[in-house]
């Protein structure tokens, strides 16, 4: 196993380019851990608290699996500290062996992968504007990023971690906000770019501002803003939030792809 990703790992996730879209951005940076044989199994690790990332080919063997999970232990992994972004399959197998090791380990969350070819304008239309975010904007910013991540419940950091991403985020040029008629912030959502491709994200509607489609149309109008500068508009959503994932099928976004979050 090298600790070192190539032109190999890239054609590898070029078949899973939506599912492991974090990954293949992740992996060119800072990690704590990063090893691949540039074959069948890529494993990354930023640092805590976010998930470890790990690829395997559709056809993995069990024998293959196991290998993954023998790394995973050896790096201090399966520890019950650690979550993990996997294929159902390697899902599996991760389950029924920190069993055998006296760990409980479940699937957290469930995900989808979409796509949007083509963005739909919504039926649904509601007052307001969009807005891009100002530096005026990083206190405000840092309290939807907050409530965001409570919401989730994962990658939860303090206050000036939260504070330090709202400025990052609003420096990109990115970040926007959904202001009503009277002018209140009511949603938020970004979106990055990589290579071809630029994923939203941070999608939130002020739990006071819910059900009148604030959301909808900001993901909308920043999905119209990815596909004007010729790249792929592309989400990640919890599957098992029915209502979202319908409101985002509603505008254009097509199912590409799942994957799903092991943890203790």
């Amino acid at each position: 196993m090298d600790s070192f990703t190539d032109e190999r790992d890239l054609r590898l996730l070029d078949g899973d380019r939506y599912t492991f879209f974090v990954l293949k951005k992740i992996m060119g940076g800072e990690c704590d851990l990063l090893l691949t044989d540039h074959e069948r199994m890529i494993i990354c690790h930023t640092c805590q608290p976010f998930p470890v990332w790990i690829w395997t080919a559709d056809d993995a063997a069990e024998e293959e699996m196991e290998k993954v999970y023998q790394i995973a232990k050896e790096n201090s992994l399966i520890d019950g500290k650690h979550s993990f972004n996997l294929k159902y399959g390697l899902a599996e197998y991760f389950i029924r062996r920190a069993a055998e090791d006296g760990l409980d380990m479940s699937v957290t969350m469930n995900m989808f992968a979409y796509d949007c070819p083509e963005p739909i304008e919504p039926k649904d239309s509601s007052d307001g504007y969009i807005y891009c975010c100002t530096d005026d904007d990083v206190e405000e910013l840092t309290e939807f990023i907050d409530l965001f991540h409570r919401e989730i419940g994962i990658d939860q950091k303090d206050r000036d971690g939260y504070r330090a991403d709202a400025a990052e985020a609003i420096k990109s040029g990115n970040m926007f906000f959904w202001k009503n008629e009277e002018g209140k912030t009511v949603a938020s959502c970004r979106f990055q770019p990589s290579g071809d491709t630029a994923s939203i994200n941070l999608v939130l509607t002020h739990p006071n501002h819910r059900r009148k489609y604030y959301a909808e149309n900001l993901v909308y109008q920043v999905t119209r803003k990815v596909t004007e500068a010729g790249l792929i508009p592309m989400l990640y959503t919890n599957a098992d939030y029915v209502a979202s994932n319908a409101c985002y099928e509603k505008i254009g976004y097509v199912l590409r792809g799942k994957l799903c979050t092991v943890g203790s």
